[in-house]
């Protein structure tokens, strides 16, 4: 499912996640489900530095540590997950511009020697540009 609205995130780092459902004295049947998890990207340059999600995450398209992201993901849905892996980065043109210049304004923190070198680095070739 495409999420196109204009109000919302122009960027989103998207997950597969299957997760279980476990309760005291009580059976699901299916034990587990799978389903995609769409996290919103934070403006680039933002001064919190939550803009930078995916240097602490991600490395060449993968998670950099799919067993603490478990633990993180676990709390965003409050369910216990048993796998997590990134799919995609789906960016708006506007962002995808917004954050060739916040990385190009600081190539030196990722030890690069271009804004396409961090990409490739980071997402790998997990990033859609959307309309």
């Amino acid at each position: 499912m495409e999420t196109n609205r204009t109000d919302g995130p122009e960027a989103w780092y998207v997950f597969r996640v299957r997760f279980r459902l476990d309760g005291p004295g009580v059976e699901t049947d299916p034990g587990t489900f799978e389903t995609v998890v769409r996290y919103p990207a934070a403006e680039p340059g933002d001064e919190e530095g939550r803009w930078r999600f995916f240097e602490e995450w991600l490395w060449r398209g993968e998670l950099t540590d799919e067993r603490r992201f478990r633990e993180v993901m676990e709390e965003w849905l409050s369910v216990p997950v048993d796998h997590v892996s990134f799919s995609e980065c789906v960016v708006s043109e506007r962002y995808d511009d917004a954050w060739a210049d916040a990385v190009a304004a600081e190539l030196d923190r990722y030890n690069a020697d271009s804004v396409h070198e961090v990409r490739h680095n980071h997402l790998g070739s997990s990033i859609r540009v959307r309309d």
